[in-house]
């Protein structure tokens, strides 16, 4: 009986809650661009989806993510759901304008409609839900909203969330709580990693099944297919080059050291801002020739190639021998996996929060990842990574990992039932 009550609270709660969210959102909408930004892009959203419903009628696959890391995730699965169900429409929600923003951009294969999810309000999520009619639903990794989850369980669709990757500190494990009861919600539970299965089996879910990271799945395409860059290419020559991915300030402090004592290496980095300025400050402590890519002349030869545009940085790491990622020391870590999709060692800052990014640990264990702290240990690595045995060791870990785990989209693809 009591556990009813403290159910029963928590759901008024949050309702409540959700409700106060919605009234105080516009005004502060007034204030903060970003807000403002997340509020016009849900302008017109039931309309607009009513609209691509009504002219595209069938069977409808829905899609969650919270930003672009879990499309990112999501693409390998959309693309297996519709490679052996070409007629399935997919719809893809997300939660962030920045995601949101940056896949409407340009034509994304085989998604027919992108829209944001609705504030998660109770009639939001039953209108939601009725104009998409979906037969399956995919949440990926979390981001898991009570009253849309709740509405597509009393709908009895099929519910799964992939991708999920779990940590003890969660408040899904603490304690039984309202939250942890969303997870109750999944048919079932498909996961990066064994000690995710084993935290959800410890609280009594019974349906996790280990598939692993959907994102390996996309890093080999993309070794598989790079973009070719036929003037990097020549540019790069016999050298050895350290491809520095969305780097930011703090990364920089260590790495200009590092190029300034080696001149063997060649070195390409795309910083995460591409603020102007922060490109011209680094310029002028770094000692050896630096151009930017969109103002290079294919002729001169530099050491130092600053790649300015946003779009490039997946395929650039073609031309790694070692590969430094960026954004441990502050916002978060970049997808170290994509450098190890080529077979590329990975240096990273140390993390603040380990436990979020359980792919750098990992990667440490399979011995191809290493997070340093000051230059002096990214020195102490770095020259570690020059012995051709060690070097060799940690490529042959990198190429072992991602054999381990890419397929993963088709093994919960596997153990899903497809609707005909």
């Amino acid at each position: 009986m009591a556990l009813f009550v403290y159910f029963w609270v928590m759901k008024l709660l949050y309702r409540l809650g959700v409700f106060l969210i919605g009234l105080c959102l516009p005004l502060i909408g007034l204030i903060s661009p970003k807000i403002a930004h997340f509020l016009q892009g849900r302008k017109g959203l039931f309309e607009k989806m009513a609209q691509f419903k009504k002219s595209n009628p069938g069977q409808l696959v829905w899609f969650h993510v919270a930003s672009l890391g879990e499309y990112e995730q999501a693409k390998p699965v959309i693309e297996a759901v519709k490679s052996a169900r070409p007629k399935y429409k997919i719809v893809v929600s997300f939660f962030s304008p920045s995601g949101y923003d940056n896949v409407v951009k340009k034509p994304q294969t085989h998604v027919d409609y992108f829209t944001y999810i609705p504030l998660d309000s109770r009639q939001n999520a039953v209108k939601f839900i009725k104009i998409l009619d979906p037969v399956l639903v995919f949440f990926v990794k979390y981001d898991l909203w009570y009253n849309h989850l709740n509405e597509i369980k009393v709908r009895e669709i099929p519910l799964y969330l992939i991708s999920a990757a779990f940590r003890p500190d969660q408040i899904y494990f603490k304690q039984i709580s309202f939250f942890r009861n969303l997870l109750s919600y999944f048919d079932q539970i498909f996961t990066q990693n064994q000690s995710s299965v084993e935290l959800l089996t410890a609280i009594g879910y019974q349906n996790a099944v280990l598939t692993g990271d959907t994102r390996f799945d996309r890093v080999v395409d993309t070794a598989k297919n790079p973009k070719r860059f036929p003037e990097i290419e020549l540019w790069a020559g016999a050298n050895p080059v350290l491809v520095a991915g969305s780097v930011w300030a703090e990364d920089m402090e260590l790495l200009i050291p590092l190029i300034n004592a080696n001149e063997t290496y060649k070195w390409i980095l795309a910083p995460h801002s591409l603020d102007p300025a922060a490109i011209s400050e680094w310029e002028s402590k770094i000692k050896v020739i630096s151009k930017r890519y969109s103002t290079w002349d294919k002729s001169e030869d530099c050491r130092v190639l600053f790649i300015d545009n946003i779009g490039m940085l997946s395929s650039l790491y073609q031309f790694s021998h070692l590969s430094y990622l960026g954004g441990a020391f502050g916002k978060g870590l970049h997808n170290i996996l994509e450098p190890i999709g080529f077979g590329s060692p990975v240096i990273f800052g140390k993390l603040k929060k380990a436990s979020k990014f359980p792919e750098a640990a990992q990667s440490q264990f399979q011995g191809c990842g290493f997070e340093v702290q000051n230059f002096e240990q990214l020195e102490q690595v770095f020259q570690q990574l020059q012995n051709p045995d060690f070097y060799n060791q940690s490529k042959a870990a990198a190429i072992a990992w991602v054999k381990a785990n890419h397929g993963a989209a088709g093994r919960i693809i596997e153990k899903i039932h497809l609707i005909d």
